[in-house]
């Protein structure tokens, strides 16, 4: 928690009105099922009201990932939040099969940011056209990438260039702005080099964070 509000302080006192962080920030991307439910939220808890509270005092409008648990059911989700309030939710659709204790989100809502509305893709999302399609057919002019890419080394370097390669794919082919979050880091022997991106609506990689940094870029979206 303390990291979303630092990092959306520094990001909004640089002046950005909408950000984002990466897939399952929240409480770290949890394959193994029953440490996922030991640590998964219910949205509409007193648990996740403590966690919108520690968020009242942010006025940029937020986009982070967790793991969501409702009825029993466990969805990789991110949440929209602004001034402390849920705004909404988009649950991954296009799931991979590391992710087999996750139930598959079915809808592709299109959310608002300082007049600019936008939709989610979460990681794998990308990999295909459809997710991307469906926020844009909605009405989105920009698509938010929460995406944590931690992988064994050899394939970290194989894809170090091959998500934004995805992702300007994604945001050219339905001429929109792409801004992805990703991880960067090295944990139980795998490795996470990122790329935190912004991505025209021509698919030109126009600001990122270095690989294997951590860092936030701020660009004007129009």
């Amino acid at each position: 928690m303390r990291w979303i509000q630092a990092h959306a302080k520094q990001a909004s006192v640089e002046g950005a009105q909408l950000v984002c962080f990466p897939e399952c920030f929240l409480q770290g991307y949890l394959t193994d099922e029953p440490l996922a439910r030991r640590h998964a939220i219910d949205l509409g808890s007193s648990a996740f009201d403590a966690v919108l509270s520690h968020l009242a005092h942010i006025k940029a409008t937020l986009v982070f990932g967790l793991i969501e648990i409702e009825a029993g059911t466990l969805f990789n989700t991110a949440v929209v939040v602004h001034a402390g309030l849920l705004i909404g939710r988009y649950r991954k659709s296009h799931l991979l099969a590391g992710e087999r204790l996750f139930h598959r989100g079915g809808s592709w809502p299109v959310f608002d940011a300082a007049g600019i509305p936008f939709g989610i893709n979460i990681c794998a999302d990308t990999a295909i056209p459809e997710p991307a399609a469906a926020v844009v057919g909605g009405g989105a002019r920009l698509i938010v990438c929460p995406a944590n890419n931690m992988m064994r080394p050899v394939t970290a370097e194989e894809w170090k260039d091959r998500h934004n390669e995805i992702r300007s794919q994604r945001a050219k082919e339905n001429g929109v702005w792409l801004v992805s979050a990703d991880v960067t880091g090295e944990r139980d022997g795998r490795i996470a080099l990122g790329p935190t991106a912004v991505i025209d609506p021509l698919g030109k990689v126009v600001a990122q964070v270095p690989l294997r940094e951590v860092g936030i870029v701020v660009v004007d979206i129009s």
